[in-house]
């Protein structure tokens, strides 16, 4: 007789990479409390979740501003696990990476004072490791790999808070996320991770994630328990200019091309990431 599956809660559960996780866990039968970012009007996937809250006994919805330490504790109530995905804003100034950092902050400080909660699993970007001067001399890129300080304080604070607080903390570190409806559903996201295309391109450290795979790997992130640090999550990297256009045709109409648009390059960039963490992840032997 399987044992009962524990509650789980995802933040912020709206954005499109939260909702893709908030369906597989309910797929694999765990109660889960969905935390919404109080944001100005209701998006169309934080519509869908209300209306699977009213169908869906399983599941419970609640409104969460991440500056504010306590509505993150009262959906944390009860919780195993907190599956953190936060959107990344429109633009980057002082501001704005200040608000995020302290947002980040009182994420895992509310993880660390629930006693219920056992593993804090954080959505992060590739970005957070490729952005470095000689990233185009380095052969090898994994997840010992930080980008230079402005491109990562968000996660850098939230990895010295959780050592500090001896919480159990994972990070994924995502590609481009493609998947159905992502050119309508996630157009900020994905123009703000394109901002520095074409030179990831050409360093060999473009690579793009199916929201599905990308989804499963934050779950078995959790369940299995030997799961530690940070880990690449990409299943293509795009290295051909062939590879660049079907990209590009994928994300329309964020991303447009020429008409009759022929490709004329034969280059392939070389490859420099790695995903040594992840294959042992699939495999179940992480």
């Amino acid at each position: 007789m399987d044992h009962e599956k524990p509650t789980v809660c995802v933040l912020d559960a709206s954005t499109y990479v939260g909702f893709w996780i908030l369906k597989g866990l309910l797929s694999r039968g765990y109660a889960v409390h969905a935390a919404l970012q109080k944001k100005g009007s209701e998006t169309e996937i934080e519509s869908k979740i209300k209306e699977m809250g009213r169908d869906e006994e399983r599941l419970a919805v609640f409104t969460v501003d991440i500056l504010d330490y306590q509505s993150i504790l009262a959906a944390l109530k009860g919780c195993s696990a907190l599956f953190c995905c936060l959107d990344c804003p429109d633009g980057y100034d002082d501001i704005m990476v200040d608000l995020e950092v302290r947002g980040a902050i009182n994420v895992v400080e509310a993880c660390a004072q629930t006693d219920t909660i056992e593993k804090l699993v954080f959505t992060s970007s590739l970005t957070a490791a490729i952005w470095r001067e000689n990233i185009c001399s380095q052969k090898d890129v994994d997840e010992r790999c930080w980008s230079d300080q402005s491109f990562c304080r968000k996660m850098k604070a939230a990895w010295a808070l959780a050592m500090d607080r001896m919480l159990n903390m994972v990070s994924v570190n995502a590609g481009l996320v493609l998947g159905p409806a992502v050119a309508q559903q996630n157009p900020r996201s994905t123009m703000s991770y394109l901002k520095g295309a074409a030179q990831m391109y050409e360093n060999g450290v473009l690579a793009v994630v199916d929201v599905s795979f990308l989804a499963d790997v934050h779950i078995r992130a959790f369940e299995d328990s030997s799961t530690t640090g940070r880990y690449f999550c990409f299943d293509q990297t795009v290295n051909t200019e062939e590879e660049a256009v079907k990209l590009a045709q994928s994300l329309n109409p964020l991303l447009s091309l020429p008409p009759k648009y022929e490709c004329r390059g034969t280059e392939a960039y070389a490859e420099r990431l790695r995903t040594k963490k992840l294959n042992k992840l699939a495999e179940g032997t992480a």
